[in-house]
């Protein structure tokens, strides 16, 4: 049976390589990953949530504005529930008027759609508008914040801790460039049309005051689709950007870069890297049979196992015969085989780093054979 499984994963790797093979091509090698003068960044593909480039990417930072990101998560999480509504009005505290920072300019007592305060959160960065959707949402901005926790331990973001809904600077208040990549990734998968609906706003105009969105990639890269800034004098100079193209999305995050033009040069050279020498490629489609395992006294006598989600994963250009993979899977299983239950793992390697593993399912259910089936089942097993 050890030969055989060997056999298996030669099958698997085969099987890999003839299909990266057209992608490869002759070239100069990839140049290593743009370093600046940031406390911390990190470059994640969109799709798979590979790390393409970081430094620092667990070091706890004042995130600044990068804070409503995770406001806005929960506020499309409400949207979603139907909790609240897009048109619904909510009456402007005057907590919410006074606080500092940047404003979107809300008047105390003034009826406010959630659309609106949305607009005002994530293109003005509002610090009003943060407090205002906080207090719509979760009744107020204490339990805005035990919200916001709870989602972040729900997400695995387990360098983030908030203290407030704003980013002002307050002790305990933190997160980490990767986890702000990997929020980022969320909201763009669980929320693509708010996504789209809000984040790529240039400008928006309120009460007579136009105000410009402060991710300016918007207007260098026309491939640039969001997401977020952030500023102050503790956290520095903080950037959230995503784009695609070709269907490959990347999220490029800096946090503590030493000026304006710092964190906009660094995000677009991360984003340009990224695309200039990685690839996204669908290695599996989902049901489809990468190998098959003896089952023992079974209706079948082996079963076909596969992954239940396509996968893709995301190389660099010019390294594709450095991909392996592996099927790592028992000798037998023994009946009945259940669908839902994981049998074995795929591993894929580059070069010698671990990209991803995916659990391995049976593709069909095989119930336990009648008693002729399990004694030709037994007798096979003697020679």
């Amino acid at each position: 049976m050890k030969s055989q499984t060997r056999r298996l994963e030669t099958l698997i790797l085969a099987v890999i390589l003839c299909a990266l093979a057209p992608l490869a091509h002759a070239g100069f090698p990839i140049p290593p990953a743009p370093s600046f003068n940031a406390k911390s960044w990190v470059l994640l593909d969109g799709r798979t949530g590979q790390i393409l480039a970081r430094h620092e990417v667990d070091q706890h930072l004042a995130p600044a504005s990068l804070t409503k990101l995770m406001v806005a998560y929960i506020t499309f999480s409400a949207l979603k529930a139907g909790a609240i509504h897009p048109n619904e009005r909510f009456t402007i505290s005057t907590a919410a008027w006074r606080t500092g920072g940047s404003r979107m300019f809300l008047l105390p007592g003034s009826h406010v759609t959630v659309n609106d305060l949305l607009k005002g959160l994530i293109v003005d960065s509002g610090n009003d508008a943060a407090v205002a959707l906080s207090q719509a949402v979760a009744g107020t901005r204490a339990a805005m914040v035990s919200l916001m926790n709870r989602y972040a331990k729900k997400l695995g973001l387990h360098n983030t801790h908030y203290a407030d809904v704003d980013g002002l600077p307050v002790s305990d208040h933190y997160s980490s460039a990767l986890d702000i990549a990997r929020l980022s990734r969320d909201i763009i998968r669980t929320f693509p049309a708010e996504y789209h609906r809000y984040f790529a706003i240039k400008t928006f105009t309120w009460d007579h005051i136009t105000q410009e969105n402060r991710v300016s990639l918007l207007w260098m890269d026309s491939w640039v689709d969001g997401l977020k800034t952030g500023f102050t004098d503790q956290a520095g100079y903080c950037m959230d950007a995503s784009g695609i193209q070709n269907g490959m999305r990347l999220i490029a995050v800096v946090m503590g870069a030493p000026s304006w033009n710092a964190r906009v040069n660094d995000a677009q050279a991360l984003l340009n890297w990224g695309f200039n020498f990685f690839h996204d490629h669908e290695l599996y489609r989902k049901g489809v049979a990468l190998g098959r395992i003896r089952v023992a006294l079974g209706s079948h006598g082996s079963v076909p196992v596969g992954l239940t989600r396509s996968l893709w994963v995301t190389v660099p250009r010019l390294n594709y015969r450095s991909l392996k993979a592996v099927l790592v899977v028992p000798k037998h299983l023994d009946a009945p085989v259940e669908t839902h239950k994981t049998v074995g793992t795929l591993r894929v390697m580059l070069g010698h780093h671990l990209l991803l593993t995916r659990p391995l399912y049976p593709l069909l259910a095989v119930k336990r054979g009648n008693w002729f089936e399990q004694l030709m089942d037994e007798i096979g097993q003697l020679f």
